[in-house]
């Protein structure tokens, strides 16, 4: 039989994955206790304990087996409190960590830590790097394999420590430039400490830099292989010896030792490398220090004009019905008719259309102005207006026509379609109840308004406790109330016939009141 490959992780894509991660979390904080095996009920008791509201025992035990049988936790028989036959053959284990969940359990730990990780350019670790080194530099001929291993560990450790947080700064830096989930609020507050913190940072990193480069390059190779080597084999006297590196019955222990040196000294110098190439770098390769003091420089002027961006948003925010609102009331205030002509000329921008014209005996005198562009007879535009932009020859002033006889007649139709339209609303607003089905004969400016009503009511849902629809038109002028009764309505028109379901619709013109309404055969 096969063994079962394990899946450390199959416990987190399930629905009791909080359960799972309880029990996991139990079994690390025992570990770290040096607690290694643990009985269910153990569990159980350090679930009620810790998490305030335990889970059950069969729950645990259920959970357990789960893990078990994924790979995280390794069950072993417990047969230390058998004191029957029927304890025998009753099924008990002991559990702990398994390798792979052990390695599943720090995975997600450090998950978690890169996932909340803020980020933060650290000066003072420049520093702690820059004394390290000149402690190495400053070592006897034969230091002390403790001193010379200490320093390296702690000079990498810095090193580490440096090039993660500033990758995790300059990414989070970069969304806050590109205002990615970021509070504009909380950003614009904390925006001068944020480019002083990076001017801070690039001026240290210039001074430490140059230091730090110029005492790498003060050590000499050899001197450096020798520092390398010390620290690989006071490491390689702790390594375990295993099947891989297990030497034949004829050879010395010591090839174990040398095997176990080899691996730690390519380590150290593999980490070395690192450390020259983030301040020294090599030829075509600029070092990573440059790199970040490049980008730090950049962030400044970027972050400067993501608050232009933002200053000018908050500048030029208007809110559109407040000057709706002031406008309507300074067309109300208006004192005679001819006062807001003027005003809506004004705020709208509405005048003749001058800048239509063309050449002196075009064929467009006589052409209606509602002829479409494609129906209307072609203009030739002289080619003096690509030549010096404008038509007018030099000399006199061309006379102005006089319109006045096409603004009368303008004036005229619009008269007569204001007429029209205070006719259909005095037919339909009446303020009474009145079916759809009972509505007579409409004209064409009566059926456009009706549709025009119809429509707003029916978009207006939804329907109120009574089953009515109750809405204004949008100059407030009309109210509308629709209300559905059953059946089938037919409205007659001068084109036509409207069908569609039956409505009880009652429309008062708030302006005037409701009136009679006046019936039509």
């Amino acid at each position: 039989m096969e063994p079962q490959t394990a899946r450390p992780f199959a416990h987190l894509d399930t629905p009791l994955s909080g359960t799972y991660r309880r029990v996991m979390g139990v079994f690390v904080q025992n570990k770290r206790r040096f607690v290694v095996h643990l009985r269910p009920e153990d569990v159980a008791e350090a679930l009620r304990r810790d998490g305030g509201s335990g889970l059950s025992q069969e729950t645990v035990d259920k959970a357990l087996g789960s893990l078990a049988e994924w790979g995280n936790l390794r069950a072993d028989p417990d047969t230390s409190r058998v004191t029957t036959v029927e304890d025998f053959y009753r099924a008990r284990h002991l559990y702990q960590l398994s390798r792979e969940g052990e390695a599943a359990e720090r995975a997600l730990e450090v998950y978690e830590q890169e996932i909340g990780r803020r980020g933060e350019l650290q000066a003072v670790a420049l520093e702690d790097i820059r004394v390290r080194l000149r402690a190495l530099r400053d070592l006897p001929g034969h230091p002390d394999p403790p001193v010379v291993h200490n320093l390296l560990l702690e000079l990498m450790g810095r090193l580490d420590s440096l090039a993660a947080n500033a990758s995790a700064f300059m990414g989070g830096l970069q969304r806050t430039i590109e205002l990615q989930d970021v509070d504009e609020e909380a950003f614009l507050a904390y925006k001068d400490r944020l480019i002083a913190y990076l001017e801070r940072f690039v001026s240290e990193l210039v001074v430490k830099h140059h230091d730090i480069a110029t005492t790498l390059r003060a050590l000499p190779p050899e001197r450096v292989a020798d520092l390398l080597a010390t620290a690989a084999g006071r490491e390689a006297a702790d390594a375990v010896p295993d099947e891989a590196t297990r030497p034949a019955a004829e050879e010395a222990p010591s090839a174990t030792v040398s095997a176990a040196t080899g691996e730690k000294l390519a380590a150290w110098e593999n980490r070395w490398s690192g450390l020259w190439s983030w301040f020294v770098g090599g030829r075509g390769h600029p070092c990573q220090a440059d790199l970040l003091r490049t980008r730090a420089r950049k962030a400044i002027p970027d972050l400067l004009a993501t608050i232009s961006v933002l200053q000018e948003r908050r500048a030029g925010r208007s809110d559109r019905s407040s000057d709706f609102r002031a406008l309507a009331r300074w067309f109300a205030q208006s004192p005679t008719e001819h006062d807001a002509h003027r005003l809506w000329r004004a705020a709208f921008g509405l005048s003749t259309a001058r800048h239509l014209t063309a050449e002196p005996g075009a064929a467009i005198a006589e052409v209606p102005a509602a002829t479409s562009w494609l129906e209307a007879p072609r203009v030739e535009v002289s080619a003096r207006l690509r030549a010096a932009g404008h038509y007018a020859k030099r000399g006199a002033p061309k006379r102005v026509r006089d319109r006045t006889v096409e603004r009368e007649s303008l004036a005229r139709e619009v008269a007569a379609e204001r007429e029209q339209t205070e006719a259909a609303r005095r037919r339909l607003a009446t303020g009474r109840a009145v079916l759809l089905s009972e509505i007579a004969v409409l004209d064409r400016q009566e059926f456009a308004l009706f549709l025009r009503l119809l429509g707003d009511a029916l978009a207006a849902g939804p329907p109120g406790p009574d089953g009515a629809i109750r809405t204004r038109t949008s100059d407030g002028a009309l109210a509308v109330t629709l209300k559905p009764v059953g059946g089938l309505a037919e409205v007659e028109t001068e084109d036509g016939v409207l069908r569609g379901p039956d409505h009880e619709i009652t429309i008062v013109d708030l302006m005037t009141g409701p009136e009679p309404m006046a019936v039509r055969s």
